[in-house]
């Protein structure tokens, strides 16, 4: 098998030839690190930020990650839009939607300011449509893998709705103060998202990676019953038209998402991720989901890959395969993404034992 007919078959539930891997984010400095193990440092750009490079930075920092991608050789890749970004000043940016991000050297920028403040903001508000540079990175992945599964970044309705608001107290508090408000700007940005969708498959992608995260830790942040009200019948259109172009469409959240993954399920999500470690057990969510969902994720890259050994990430990676990868229907992948924080010689060592014990069907006993 190549590594796109390993990603898709292991995304309907069946048993590739080798456990699939696959990351849905690398980080500018992570991509620079671990991209020095295959192609000389000088054809790399300086680590910055995506949106202060030069064209030419740019598409070095993509030849960086498709020689990681080659040298690894991973079974899929993920695709970014490129829908541009501004910055104002030394720690805030703007971006196309014109939500102002605070920016950071840790982690992504987060949302400061919205453009919708009120219902009238809503009526005024128009999202900019797709084009076709924001699928630059997608189309080249597309042409440079064809034997390889090319993803998708999407940000879902739930993380629209809330960067579009300024911040996520307020659109849960919108789901008990002002339900108008919350559904109308759900109906907008869905709109959108199915639009994006269409066009990423139209583009070659093979899935989407639906982001914004529901969950954190302690579990769910917002109750079933308003996920059912304000996410639900969205997810499902999304999901629906995912399908319909042929494609597969994943769910990403961190945090305790069990209570929610059921009506994930039922959305028609093909797949969950990434399975934190630090609140969900994966062996039992293989054993009580696995029939119906693929399980993406689990290696820990809040402490394990930052500050472990890489003999302690290759067992963690036996570990986890034992538990999530028999009868097929799991990616292995990190428990979030390779941020600026995890050592790339944990990355190396992570991709080398998932190779080494994820064979079908000898997996099981670890050889």
């Amino acid at each position: 098998m190549n590594g796109k007919e390993r990603i898709m078959t292991a995304l309907q539930r069946g048993v590739p030839d080798l456990v699939p891997i696959w990351e849905m984010a690398y980080n500018e400095p992570s991509i620079i690190g671990i991209a020095k193990h295959f192609i000389a440092e000088a054809e790399l750009p300086k680590p910055k930020l995506i949106m202060d490079m030069t064209p030419e930075e740019k598409f070095r920092l993509i030849g960086g990650l498709m020689a990681m991608v080659r040298g690894l050789d991973l079974d899929g890749v993920t695709a970014i839009s490129l829908a541009p970004r501004t910055r104002l000043d030394q720690q805030h940016m703007k971006d196309s939607l014109g939500v102002v991000y605070h920016l950071s050297d840790f982690g992504e920028p987060y949302p400061v300011s919205g453009p919708i403040n009120e219902m009238a903001d809503l009526k005024k508000f128009r999202m900019r449509p797709s084009e076709d540079a924001d699928f630059v990175m997608l189309e080249v992945f597309r042409k440079s893998f064809p034997d390889r599964a090319i993803a998708y970044h999407l940000p879902g309705t739930f993380k629209l709705s809330w960067t579009l608001r300024g911040s996520m107290e307020k659109l849960l508090m919108d789901y008990l103060l002002d339900p108008e408000l919350a559904q109308s700007l759900a109906r907008m940005v869905t709109d959108h998202c199915l639009e994006s969708v269409e066009r990423a498959f139209q583009k070659g992608a093979d899935f989407i990676i639906l982001e914004g995260d529901l969950a954190y830790n302690p579990g769910p942040m917002m109750s079933p019953k308003h996920y059912q009200q304000f996410i639900f019948p969205y997810h499902r259109e999304i999901c629906a038209v995912a399908h319909k172009c042929r494609g597969k469409i994943v769910k990403h959240s961190d945090g305790k998402l069990t209570p929610l993954v059921p009506l994930l399920i039922e959305a028609g999500f093909d797949g969950i991720h990434p399975i934190q470690p630090q609140c969900m057990e994966i062996g039992g969510i293989k054993r009580e989901f696995g029939s119906k969902v693929c399980i993406l994720g689990n290696i820990d890259c809040s402490f394990l890959l930052v500050f472990g050994t890489p003999e302690e990430v290759r067992e963690s990676v036996k570990e986890t395969i034992a538990r999530a990868a028999p009868g097929g229907g799991y990616i292995i992948s990190s428990s979030n993404s390779i941020h600026p924080g995890c050592r790339p010689e944990n990355y190396l060592a992570m991709v080398e034992a998932a190779r080494r014990y994820g064979k079908y069907p000898e997996l099981a006993n670890g050889r």
